[in-house]
């Protein structure tokens, strides 16, 4: 199955490119010289006394050892950004930065082109206390293929290709045993970057360095089905698994894909999510099904979100299987959207001191009354916000895909795909129907307005979601769509082809297919019932969080309340209120009978206020 992306797919939704457009912003404020300030230092390049004010601050400073991690982060994030939609700007920025470099690479002697010194690499392999060395210099190997793969730039992969050399030289000085020691301190993805290489260059030393960062202490007992990550730093592993799932697409060998299936089964099917889709506690694998002590200040740190999406992608590109797509939904909403570049949901008349905006948060905490920690632009720069430029630069990624003559619809934003299909180029926009018959978007009412009977059909929110496929083709074609049917609906949902109902899906979490030949301006509609579900915590029936659709809920207060309710449906006792704004529906909620109230947003769109996801329901006396 082949992923459509970059200019295959138009984002049209108004949130994504809201999005989008704080991303690419970002990335173009960032000054080229503070991005460079540490590789510059390394390689002589720099003769100031003093560090240059505004240098860049937290993990970028010239005294971590991380230093210089996040402008690898930031190539890719470019690169993609530029891939997605050309950006005159943006690749002439990377091209600046790219020559950069070049000069650093060859005033290191030619190889040697990091930010920190050869010698921590040397000191690791001595067993000394080194800040992850390789999960930094792994960062810029990444930038530099995404530069080449996306841009176009020969000299990114120039630079890339040298650099391996050194560690082709380092790595060939240790016994197997030895390198192994070595690969207990943090690779990041290492692995990744040499199958990346081997498959643009063909070169044979890939192949050895493959073989050479094959972490057997860890692949091993996942293909044994033992459990190694269980209160293991979680993001040191999933790179190194996403580099087997590259291996895998690279070699074609299966020993790739048997350590990626037992990976995703240990860290995900035997170990069960968190409501938001998340699973760690502290940067560490929670225990399996074992959640409820484990609700505090670092849950779901934004990094394992990204690098468990980037999982969960390429298994569904290899299986088909829409469980993938539906783990990615929940992550998307709840994670990625939750977690960076947050913007007020307005409430008139709710004054605050409170930022509109945010930029970061590391963790999505899950104790009651705690508050996201925001990141500052240039003085945090810690692991996540290199994730955050990736994520928000590649919205366009993982909606759809294309298998012979069939597309699979996978997400719901508003969205256009242009596939070829049989040699005939084909368009497929994607919209929802909100359903709320007024075209009204602010409060001035007095400019014309139609007479729609929805405004009336619907006088309340609707209790299902409404996505429309619209077929463009010059030539009727035969081919088929497949909606992915989520797994959080309601009730059956229903498909519609020009207006007639088509079937009704006898299940969820599968694909319902419509083949046909498709005439231009057929369509689609896809009808998903939605509500409130209490989705309980795998070792309590009795804890647990509240999902909209695929979007978890939090109550906003400053201490943990309990919910006493009177039946056994705790989804019951959340209601909407103050759900219509001039012509759109909105997604304010509260608690029917407790005693205050407690209102509840989606979380993404709760920003500086102390909030609550898991609650303990009881039974009222």
């Amino acid at each position: 199955m082949i992923e459509l992306k970059g200019n295959s797919v138009i984002v049209l939704d108004g949130e994504i490119k809201r999005r989008e457009a704080a991303n690419r912003a970002y990335l173009m404020k960032l000054d080229s010289d503070h991005l460079l300030f540490n590789y510059r230092l390394e390689a002589g390049r720099y003769s100031g006394r003093d560090i240059p004010p505004g240098a860049h601050g937290g993990w970028e400073t010239p005294v971590c050892q991380l230093r210089g991690h996040f402008l690898g982060h930031w190539l890719s994030a470019a690169a993609m950004q530029h891939h997605e939609k050309e950006d005159p700007e943006l690749k002439a920025k990377i091209g600046v930065i790219v020559d950069e470099l070049a000069e650093c690479q060859k005033d290191n002697g030619g190889r040697w082109v990091g930010p920190i010194p050869e010698k921590y690499l040397h000191w690791i392999a001595k067993g000394k206390d080194v800040w992850a060395p390789q999960y930094n210099l792994h960062k810029l190997f990444m930038g530099l293929v995404d530069v080449y793969r996306y841009v176009g730039n020969a000299k990114a992969l120039e630079i890339a290709d040298s650099f391996a050399n050194w560690f082709e030289e380092w790595s060939g000085g240790f016994s197997k045993e030895k390198f192994e020691d070595i690969l207990d301190v943090e690779t990041g993805g290492m692995l990744e970057v040499w199958a990346d290489l081997l498959q643009i260059t063909g070169k044979e030393k890939y192949k050895t360095l493959l073989d050479r960062y094959y972490r057997g202490r860890l692949f091993q007992p996942l293909l044994e089905g033992k459990d190694p990550l269980t209160n293991m730093h979680a993001n040191t592993t999933i790179p190194e698994v996403l580099g087997c799932a590259r291996a895998y697409e690279v070699t074609g060998e299966e020993r790739w894909m048997e350590i990626v299936k037992a990976y995703w089964n240990c860290a995900v099917t035997e170990r069960g999510c968190l409501a938001t889709g998340g699973q760690t506690s502290g940067e560490v694998w929670m225990p399996k099904m074992k959640m409820k002590a484990r609700l505090g200040d670092k849950n779901q740190e934004h990094c394992t979100v990204y690098n468990m999406i980037r999982l969960a992608e390429f298994l569904f590109r290899h299986s088909g299987d829409p469980a993938y797509a539906q783990y990615i939904e929940y992550n998307v909403y709840n994670g990625i959207m939750a977690q960076a570049y947050y913007q007020e949901y307005r409430l008139n008349g709710n004054n605050h001191q409170h930022p509109e905006t945010g930029l970061l948060t590391y963790f999505l905490p899950m104790k009651a009354g705690l508050r996201k920690d925001w990141s500052t632009e240039k003085d945090s720069f810690f692991c996540c916000h290199g994730t955050m430029v990736q994520a928000n630069a590649s919205w366009n990624r993982g909606y759809y895909y294309q298998d012979g003559d069939g597309i699979y619809a996978c997400q719901y934003f508003d969205s256009e795909v242009i596939a070829d299909i049989g040699g005939v180029p084909v368009r497929i926009r994607q919209t929802q129907d909100r359903m709320s018959g007024s075209m009204m978007n602010s409060s001035n009412t007095s400019g014309q307005q139609a007479i729609n009977e929805i405004t009336a059909i619907h006088d309340h929110m609707p209790s299902y979601r409404k996505h429309d496929f619209v077929v463009r083709t010059n030539e009727p074609q035969a081919f088929a769509i497949h909606c992915r049917i989520p797994d959080w609906i309601m009730s059956e949902a229903s498909v519609y082809v020009n207006g007639v109902l088509h079937g009704k899906t006898a299940g969820s979490d599968r694909f319902y297919t419509v083949r046909r030949v498709w005439q231009d301006g057929d369509a689609i509609s896809l009808i998903l019932p939605i509500g409130i579900r209490f989705i309980p915590l795998p070792d309590d029936d009795h804890t647990g969080a509240f999902r909209f659709g695929p979007e978890v809920l939090a109550g906003i207060g400053e201490e943990e309340r309990i919910l006493y309710i009177d039946g056994e449906d705790a989804a019951s006792e959340i209601e909407t209120e103050n759900e219509r704004e001039w012509g759109s529906w909105r997604y304010f909620f509260k608690t029917a009978n407790q005693d205050p109230s407690i209102p509840l947003r989606r979380i993404r769109d709760v920003g500086y206020e102390p909030y609550q996801i898991y609650f303990k329901v009881k039974k009222s006396d």
